[in-house]
């Protein structure tokens, strides 16, 4: 069928072009049907224009205009024409205008959609992901993808201006399990023998400080199978990074830059660098978590010295066995009533909490069952430490340290939504949190894990306490939070061999283990590595935050569910015996 190319686009016409013969190519959006007049919306991803059918300025083209239905495919050649008085819609960009159809070519009809394809609409993810390709017609998912495109188009202009090089890295590499499961991948030609998908580019990266690349960037792919939630996908997108001879506070700077560049060229918005910092033990002991929400107050205090000498058992328990007392004020709650707390304590015991401590603070005093076990001086000692005021609401959370500083930090987020406290206009709060320990130990195993990964390089002055007390040595690494997600993480490598050997003698990782893993890069580290670091963004993260949505699955094209499904192409699928038995793979009943 012909049919003329577009001279403009949905979006684009204005009153300066009243008058003017457009061709215009797209989906039929909406059709009002007036008796004598058809009214019909085309979209394309620029915009909206309505066209009108008049019999008396066209009738074949009336005729014709009567068949159009949603999503119908269309070009129309018309003129422009200002709208009648008080018909304009100002919501449109072309709300001024409309275009009389002189002819209409229908390029290619469409069947009824499963759902409209309109902004906010009340539909099952499970029918949006299915149907993917009709639920990106809707505008708002199209400025998802072009604020992405944004992104990386920023992204590559700064380290092109900072002298970073593009590097792709293999897709196909050596498993080495360390963390998150490895997606396996058998090789046909290579019996019983397997690649892994990166989980990141890491050792690559590395590599290619050893090959005095001197500054790399790469836009990347990367894998993981592990179980999922809203902001995690198996297959995700970082901005990779990685610099030769330099220091924490030079890749502070380089990301600092980069991320002035996106908040003023996304979000319209100014930040003030340097950017402020907090150590995790800091971040932990305030904030209860290692990515805080500094949007709004509810600060935590460790309330050890208040009850230093308490003979409270719960608290005196506590403090005995090393464990930490930790709460907060949650201003103008004090008339919360019996319900409400108990709904808070339930809360917390069900995220394994033993229980809450609830205070209210009244003018004659504090009240709570719990005020017989304190002293007259304990409870005057705990007002002033918090800052309390009557009408206020105190929380109070004991027990071990890092599990205690966790659930008040859940239940600080919780009491911020409970009452509204994250507003959508609010700034966004932007920070680092640094001096990570370089260890946690897993308690189902019995062993230390590295934090980040192996090649983190711990504090200098912490190399001593390496073998002797792991869980006091601190890590040259660093997390960037924006609005309570870490959006990058990153550190200082370890590029010396004998110090890299060091650190998996205390990961339990035998020399032959290690050699078997990773010895194509400690074999690197002995030709002359020079000290390095770096960071990686979690691009789809980033993304979700400057796009205002609460699932990274709304700003990538062709997401997977929770469960890992592609529910479109439905994969994971079943493959062929034959297939199976190119790949020297028998499944098992």
């Amino acid at each position: 069928m012909y049919y003329k190319q577009r001279t403009r686009t949905c979006g684009e016409l204005r009153e300066e072009h009243i008058g003017e013969n457009v061709v215009l190519n797209g989906w039929v959006s909406t059709r009002r049907d007036l008796g004598g007049v058809i009214f019909i919306e085309v979209r394309d991803r620029y915009g909206i224009t309505q066209v009108v059918f008049e019999p008396h300025f066209n009738e074949s083209a009336h005729h014709e205009g009567k068949v159009l239905r949603g999503e119908y495919v269309v070009s129309i050649e018309g003129i422009v024409r200002k709208r009648p008085e008080g018909t304009e819609n100002v919501s449109l960009t072309t709300g001024a205008i409309d275009v009389l159809v002189n002819k209409v070519v229908l390029l290619n009809a469409a069947k009824t959609t499963p759902f409209a394809i309109q902004d906010d609409i009340d539909v099952h993810e499970d029918l949006r992901l299915k149907y993917r390709y009709l639920d990106l017609r809707r505008p708002r998912m199209q400025q998802s993808l072009i604020m992405r495109h944004r992104m990386y188009q920023i992204a590559r202009d700064y380290f092109d201006a900072h002298n970073f090089i593009e590097v792709e890295t293999p897709v196909l590499m050596k498993s080495t399990p360390e963390g998150a499961r490895d997606f396996l991948v058998p090789s046909r030609m290579h019996k019983g023998k397997f690649y892994a998908l990166p989980q990141s580019p890491q050792q690559y990266k590395q590599l290619l400080m050893v090959a005095g690349i001197d500054r790399y960037f790469q836009i990347v792919k990367c894998f993981r199978d592990e179980d999922l939630r809203a902001d995690r996908q198996p297959e995700f997108t970082q901005i990779d990074v990685e610099m030769s001879f330099v220091d924490q506070e030079q890749i502070f700077e380089i990301v600092e830059g980069l991320m002035t560049r996106f908040f003023k060229e996304v979000w319209n918005k100014e930040i003030s660098t340097p950017l402020p910092r907090l150590t995790f033990d800091e971040a932990m002991e305030r904030y209860g978590s290692d990515k805080p929400d500094l949007r709004f107050d509810l600060e935590m205090t460790t309330l050890n010295t208040v009850f230093a000498n308490s003979t409270f058992r719960v608290f005196r328990d506590s403090i005995d066995k090393g464990g930490i007392i930790s709460g907060f004020v949650v201003p103008g709650c004090g008339d919360y009533t019996r319900n409400q707390l108990d709904a808070l304590t339930d809360f917390v015991k069900k995220l394994g909490g033993g229980g809450l401590i609830w205070i209210r603070v009244k003018e004659e005093g504090l009240e709570a069952p719990t005020m017989k076990f304190l002293t007259p001086e304990e409870q005057a000692d705990l007002t002033l430490k918090l800052n309390a005021k009557p009408g206020d609401l105190l929380l109070i959370l004991t027990g071990s340290k890092h599990k205690t500083l966790s659930l008040a930090g859940m239940l600080r987020l919780e009491m911020a939504r409970r009452l509204d406290l994250i507003k959508k206009d609010s700034d966004p709060k932007l920070l680092w949190v640094i001096d990570f320990p370089l260890f946690e130990w897993d308690e189902d195993t019995k062993r230390f894990y590295a934090m980040h990964h192996p090649f983190t390089s711990p504090r200098l002055e912490d190399v001593e306490f390496m073998e002797s007390d792991p869980g006091h040595v601190k890590a040259r690494a660093y997390d960037l939070v924006l609005n309570g997600s870490e959006i990058a993480g990153g550190s200082i490598r370890i590029h010396d061999s004998e110090l890299q050997s060091l650190m998996f003698k205390s990961l339990g990782i035998s020399d032959e283990e290690a050699q078997e893993k990773f010895g194509f890069l400690m074999n690197a580290f002995q030709y002359g590595a020079p000290p390095h670091g770096g960071i990686a963004f979690g691009f789809d993260r980033l993304a979700m935050i400057f796009a205002g949505e609460n699932s990274i699955r709304d700003v990538i094209a062709f997401p997977k569910t929770a469960s890992g499904m592609s529910l479109m192409d439905e994969c994971p699928s079943p493959v062929s015996e034959e297939q199976l038995k190119e790949l020297h793979i028998r499944l098992r009943g």
